[in-house]
């Protein structure tokens, strides 16, 4: 289960686990049939398939999994004591969670006591307060908590990651069908992860998941096996994905995304595909007029392919995120800069042949930048930071993790950014503690992180207690971090979460 964050920011997944299947109940929510028809899609493209099915663990017979009591008046502390089991996740919940789900008037306690524990007033208010793990888990103490808890509001902005063995169950003859995923519809879950899928596994999650042709806006797949007959059918069918991820995906070619990339994708994030080139970056530049983010990761992409985005692109693509693309030199980025002036976040990690000139021409043309990712570019110097100073007057986050080149006197340079909220220094090996003085007066600093940089001592660091506004400071593997220098920022920076 994964919360989005700003994009383009990495957000945390919560533990994976198997699917659960419980038996259904007859309330509706968990009593949706298998359809085990073959419509023409399947004919076309998919045979059954021969890998056993795997069975999934059974979450509602767990004797570690703590319910609360409803003997009692319903109370904040009651519910805090239930406690997810360890590995549960979103993914690990059926359509009918609960191996059994007691009635209100069956519950124990007074009538008041009943009434109170099933009021949905109460209820609603009250699992606002309660993590995605542990919706989970209150979900299967009794019907009237799961008929609240299923309301589409409690899921928003979540993402179900399903493994292709948990799609399964085996029947007692042996067969295997594919697992009910009504609850999932009950929830209104528009986005999903797939791993390790086929192209069968994709038809009978279409089929099955009533929500797929037009409300699902979200389709990830990683290191699964789609090809590009998968790819076309899966984009032709869900008529309502906007924003697609391929990740670790080996099967696809560069014909293929010509063949199913549809305009309505407003989002694509590619990585980690051997088969992507600089083909595919023209599949994708004429085919998604409408591109509004990309995220690319691919070693064999070159200069030649930053020239293919249209007028169109350009004035629509606010964010280009071009991770370890290994080939792309300053040729490369004077195509983008050209090609996508509007664009509001770049990243350049990993892309080792950019030199300072690039980031030269990224500063002069790229004025609209908020977010600037350099890391792993062994080539930057303290003078690209003084293009970024002098030019980027909007840029708020500043990625410099592993530019071993940088001084203190780039820092001095960064000084004068009056709108920089978050800056990353992660082992930059030359950063001194002079280099932290120049920091001091910077009031709009908001998160920083000195990890890993192994000339900064305590003495240095303990001057930091200045950026009172400070909310993040992370100091891993960092030899000048002492236990008692831990102990003087709580006393000094209570407001900032200090990172050891």
């Amino acid at each position: 289960m994964s919360n989005p964050r700003n994009s383009d920011t990495k957000p945390p997944c919560l533990p994976r686990n198997g699917l659960v299947k419980i038996p259904t109940q007859p309330n509706g929510l968990g009593s949706a049939s298998i359809t085990k028809g073959t419509p023409a899609v399947k004919n076309r493209l998919c045979q059954p398939s021969s890998v056993p099915a795997i069975l999934s663990p059974a979450l509602a017979h767990r004797s570690d999994v703590p319910i609360p009591s409803l003997a009692s008046p319903l109370s904040l502390a009651t519910l805090a004591s239930v406690s997810s089991p360890p590995g549960a996740s979103l993914v690990g919940l059926n359509a009918s969670e609960g191996s059994e789900q007691p009635s209100p008037e069956r519950l124990p306690g007074s009538p008041s006591e009943r009434q109170l524990a099933v009021d949905e007033k109460i209820l609603n208010r009250l699992f606002w307060y309660f993590s995605a793990c542990e919706k989970c888990v209150l979900a299967q103490v009794c019907k009237a908590w799961r008929r609240v808890l299923y309301q589409p509001k409690f899921w928003v902005g979540l993402t179900p990651v399903l493994h292709t063995k948990e799609l399964y169950n085996v029947l007692p003859s042996g067969e295997k069908e594919f697992v009910s995923l009504q609850g999932f519809a009950v929830r209104g879950f528009d986005g999903f992860c797939l791993v390790g899928v086929s192209d069968l596994d994709i038809c009978e999650f279409i089929d099955n998941y009533p929500l797929s042709k037009k409300g699902v806006k979200s389709m990830s797949l990683k290191r699964s096996t789609i090809t590009d007959a998968g790819l076309e059918v899966m984009l032709e069918q869900m008529q309502g994905v906007v924003r697609l991820e391929l990740s670790g995906c080996n099967d696809f070619t560069e014909a293929g995304l010509w063949s199913s990339l549809n305009a309505r994708i407003t989002a694509l994030s590619v990585s980690d595909c051997i088969n992507v080139a600089d083909d595919a970056i023209a599949a994708i530049s004429q085919l998604l007029p409408n591109l509004t983010e990309l995220n690319l990761q691919a070693y064999h992409v070159t200069d030649t392919a930053l020239a293919y985005f249209t007028a169109k692109q350009g004035y629509t693509t606010h964010t280009l995120r071009l991770n370890s693309c290994w080939e792309i030199t300053n040729h490369g980025v004077v195509n983008m800069v050209h090609s996508l002036p509007n664009l509001s976040v770049l990243s350049l990690s990993g892309c080792s042949k950019v030199t300072d000139d690039g980031v030269e021409l990224v500063a002069e043309n790229l004025r609209k930048l908020r977010s600037l990712d350099l890391s792993w570019c062994p080539r930057i110097t303290d003078m690209a930071l003084e293009y970024i100073a002098c030019d980027l007057h909007k840029l708020e986050e500043l990625v410099l993790d592993r530019c071993v080149r940088i001084t203190d006197t780039g820092l001095s340079y960064l000084s004068t950014m009056s709108s920089l909220r978050s800056l990353y220094l992660r082992w930059c090996c030359q950063v001194q503690d002079f280099g932290l003085k120049h920091l001091l007066g910077m009031g709009s600093l908001r998160l920083l992180s000195l990890a890993g940089c192994p000339l900064l001592t305590t003495t240095g660091l303990s001057g930091l207690v200045q950026l009172q506004e400070l909310e993040e400071l992370e100091l891993t593997n960092c030899p000048g971090a002492t236990p008692e220098l831990f102990k003087y920022f709580s006393q000094h920076l209570p407001c900032c979460m200090v990172i050891e």
